[in-house]
C-alpha cells in the first residue's frame, strides 16, 4: 500500500465509487460478500488498492496545503515542479493562532517584530504525490489557498 487505507467514514462516503471499482473488476455484490467472508485478506487488499486509487486522484489535484498550530503557520503552494512555503512563527508565547482571539491578534501584528515570516522552495522528490501525502499526514489540510495567496501578495509588495 502506497498511502494509507481510507477511514471507515471515508469508505462509507465513497461507497458508490467503491461499487464502481469492484464492477471494473467484474465483482458483483454477492461475490464481494463471499470474498469478505471466505478470503478476508483479499478483501483487505481490495480496500487498500481502492484507497490508493482515491488518494492518487485527490493528491493529483492538491494545490494548497495549510498546517496551522498554536504559534506557527505553514502555507504551501504545490506547483508542477516544486513546493513553495510561507512559514510564519509567532514570537509572543501568549498567542494561539488556532483561536479566534489569537488569529485576530495576528492580523493586527503580522508586520511587527513579534512575527517571523520566511519563505522557501523545495523541488519534489521522484514522487510528487507522496510528498504531498506526507505533508497531509503531518497535519496539513487541503485548502483553496486564500491565506497563501494573501501573504504571497503582501511579500511581493515588500
Amino acid at each position: 500500500m502506497k498511502y494509507r487505507r481510507l477511514t471507515k467514514e471515508q469508505l462509507e462516503e465513497l461507497h458508490p465509487e467503491f461499487i464502481n471499482f469492484l464492477a471494473t473488476q467484474s465483482i458483483t455484490a454477492e461475490e464481494w460478500a463471499k470474498i469478505k467472508e471466505e478470503r478476508p485478506e483479499t478483501a483487505e487488499e481490495e480496500l487498500d488498492v481502492f484507497s490508493d486509487l482515491i488518494w492518487e486522484g485527490v493528491l493529483a489535484k492538491v494545490e494548497y496545503l495549510e498546517n496551522i498550530s498554536a504559534r506557527q503557520m505553514h502555507l504551501f503552494y504545490m506547483t508542477d515542479k516544486e513546493m513553495k512555503l510561507i512559514a510564519i512563527k509567532i514570537l509572543n508565547p501568549d498567542i494561539d493562532l488556532t483561536t479566534k482571539t489569537g488569529f485576530n491578534w495576528f492580523k493586527k501584528h503580522f508586520m511587527t517584530d513579534m512575527v517571523d515570516i520566511m519563505t522557501a522552495t523545495k523541488v519534489y522528490s521522484a514522487d510528487k504525490n507522496k510528498d504531498k501525502f506526507e505533508l497531509i499526514e503531518k497535519g496539513g489540510v487541503i485548502t483553496r489557498g486564500e491565506l497563501y495567496r494573501w501573504f504571497d501578495e503582501i511579500l511581493r509588495e515588500e
